[in-house]
């Protein structure tokens, strides 16, 4: 004779095993559920945790970083020309940008378009695909490109330029005042066109001194590039206080 339930020894009506066990498995089946997600939610939780501190790592910390390492290397410019004007230096760095208009104060330009240089909180000119002139040459296109999210995101702000606004550059010796004529919102990351001595694109068709400003876009993306064009107005040679333009004040 099989055991019974205490409901079954005082009535005095035994119900078969098998029956008991599943009535057993389903009080149980809510406890076994909410352990599961109990767990589930634990993971989440964790997940999102781990991916709040990456956002922060990304767009915060990666920040303070890089505008302490281009501080860093910015200064070491400043040092090394504080002597007065002269030749192009391009030891460590060839000069400043200077953009107005995206509040990202001086920009330290350095060789180089590679991560471990733009990761520093500066802006590198192209040396490939397209090699980019410099401003001392006279004619081409100076194309530079810096992070927009993370890194010190200098050109976070390219979105606000407009045309006539100065993009000011900053050598040694002299100053180089640009005024933006173009900009293109969207693009492949694979267009070099966009860095051509003479950059078509922009509505230019002859040799000139022009400026190509390049960055990542969307937002917090780097699915494709945003770009903005400028044309040389005018030089002014740097003094000894290395008083800047007019645009600058």
């Amino acid at each position: 004779m099989g055991a019974t339930t205490d409901e079954d020894e005082r009535t005095g009506n035994p119900q078969p095993a098998p029956r008991r066990r599943a009535r057993r498995a389903r009080r149980g089946l809510p406890a076994r559920l909410a352990a599961a997600v109990s767990v589930a939610g634990e993971l989440l939780i964790t997940a999102g945790l781990i991916l709040g501190l990456f956002v922060v790592y990304s767009l915060w910390w990666t920040n303070v970083q890089a505008d302490k390492e281009a501080r860093k290397q910015s200064d070491a410019v400043r040092d090394r020309w504080a002597g007065g004007p002269g030749a192009l230096d391009t030891k460590d760095g060839i000069g400043f940008l200077h953009v107005p208009d995206m509040k990202s104060g001086q920009i330290l330009v350095k060789k180089g378009t590679d991560p471990k240089t733009l990761n520093d909180g500066v802006a590198g000119y192209y040396t490939k695909p397209v090699k980019s002139a410099l401003p001392e040459d006279g004619k081409g296109n100076f194309s530079l490109a810096a992070h927009r999210d993370g890194h010190g995101a200098q050109f976070h702000n390219i979105d606000k330029l407009k045309d006539g606004d100065p993009i000011v550059f900053e050598s040694k010796d002299k100053w180089y005042i640009y005024k933006v004529y173009a900009k293109l919102a969207e693009t492949s990351k694979y267009n070099v066109d966009v860095l051509d001595e003479v950059p078509k694109e922009s509505g230019r068709k002859k040799p000139g001194s022009y400026i190509t400003l390049t960055t990542c876009t969307p937002v917090y993306t780097s699915t494709y590039r945003y770009i903005v064009w400028g044309e040389l107005d005018r030089i002014e040679k740097v003094d000894n206080q290395r008083t800047p333009p007019k645009e600058l004040r």
